[in-house]
C-alpha cells in the first residue's frame, strides 16, 4: 500500500496546542508565586504569557479562560496583600 500514516502528535497544530497548554499553567504557576512575592513583577509577565496562549489554542480555551480567571484574581489579591503589609510592590 502507498498510503501515508500521519500520527496526530507529528502535526505541527497539535505541538502548538501543546505548547498553548503549557504556557496557560506556566501562567497559572507565576501568578501564585506572584501573590507572595513581587505582585506587581510577576503576574504582569503572566497576563502577557496567558495572552500568547490564548492566541496559540483552539481547543484549551477552557484552559486559557480559567488561567485568565486565576491571573486577574492573584493580581488583586497579590497587590492586595503587598499594600496592607507594606511589602514592596516590585
Amino acid at each position: 500500500m502507498s498510503t501515508v500514516d500521519s500520527r496526530p502528535s507529528d502535526r505541527p497544530s497539535d505541538i502548538r496546542e501543546m505548547v498553548a497548554g503549557f504556557l496557560a499553567t506556566a501562567a497559572i504557576f507565576v501568578s501564585a508565586i506572584g501573590v507572595a512575592y513581587r505582585p506587581a513583577r510577576l503576574i504582569p509577565v503572566a497576563v502577557v504569557v496567558v495572552l500568547v496562549a490564548a492566541r496559540m489554542t483552539e481547543r484549551y480555551t477552557r484552559l486559557v479562560g480559567w488561567a485568565v480567571a486565576i491571573t486577574v484574581v492573584c493580581w488583586i489579591v497579590g497587590m492586595t496583600i503587598a499594600v496592607i503589609t507594606e511589602h514592596p510592590l516590585y
